[in-house]
């Protein structure tokens, strides 16, 4: 078989490190019998332990010459697609129960997979996840902290989240420019039922300008939508809790209800 020449445009970089590959199939813990879904399968790096503990896995490819030599394998179901456009709640209904995903995500988009993921958590038991390092310390940041912001507020809504393995460049052929880490992220079993486009919205104003007070910034998105809410505005988008931005969401919603 033909050597796979990584594509830049598709964000490649292959995991090729056998002892960090072993140590994120011990924290899947793939069982016979989930429904489990790779993005990004690549080469198969992770896909071939992975099959190793389950009968059959599902993948999601976007590079056609991947997709095919996966293809030679029975146990996979090839999605050759963006993953961008892969509608998986639908991939839930068709197995009959939530999925676990997993995946060594491109790091160029990462975050939009992440954000495509959010309204499907319901039918999520878990996703393991290999990214950029700054985008998952990003992602458990706390507040007051400068890795806490929008992505932060996003999923740690809906997600419990931990970092659970730190992963040095040589470990990927060719090797990334930046480090990167192993995040876990669960489904909050009853999170606030709040609209993800109008809290994406509130949270985004909050971050346009960090440094800002919030008065400056959300005061004026609150202000345009004629919502006057009790919410301490003399405080940076940082300093303000995923619960209360939660809150806030949820009154406007209430408020434009009404």
């Amino acid at each position: 078989m033909t050597r796979h020449i990584p594509r830049k445009r598709f964000g490649q970089h292959f995991l090729v490190d056998s002892f960090i590959i072993d140590r994120i199939v011990q924290l899947i813990r793939p069982q016979p019998g989930q429904a489990l879904v790779e993005i990004g399968p690549g080469l198969g790096a992770l896909t071939k332990p992975v099959l190793s503990f389950c009968e059959r896995l599902t993948v999601v490819e976007i590079d056609r010459d991947l997709a095919a030599r996966l293809r030679q394998q029975p146990q996979l179901e090839v999605l050759e697609s963006d993953v961008l456009k892969v509608d998986f709640r639908a991939l839930s209904q068709a197995r009959q129960q939530r999925l676990r995903i997993i995946g060594n995500l491109p790091y160029n988009i990462s975050t939009p997979i992440l954000f495509h993921l959010l309204p499907a958590a319901d039918a999520v038991i878990d996703q393991h996840f290999m990214l950029q390092k700054e985008v998952v310390d990003r992602m458990v940041a706390s507040p007051c902290t400068k890795n806490y912001g929008r992505l932060s507020v996003m999923l740690q809504w809906r997600y419990e989240m931990d970092n659970m393995l730190d992963v040095p460049p040589e470990s990927f052929d060719p090797p990334p420019r930046v480090d990167s880490a192993v995040v876990r992220m669960v489904p909050r079993g009853q999170p606030a039922r709040c609209s993800v486009e109008l809290l994406s919205e509130l949270v985004a104003a909050a971050f346009s300008q960090r440094r800002k007070l919030l008065r400056h910034t959300l005061g004026q998105w609150l202000q345009a939508r004629g919502a006057t809410m009790a919410f301490d505005l003399q405080r940076r988008a940082e300093e303000v809790p995923v619960s209360e931005y939660v809150n806030l969401a949820l009154a406007c919603e209430g408020a434009a209800a009404a």
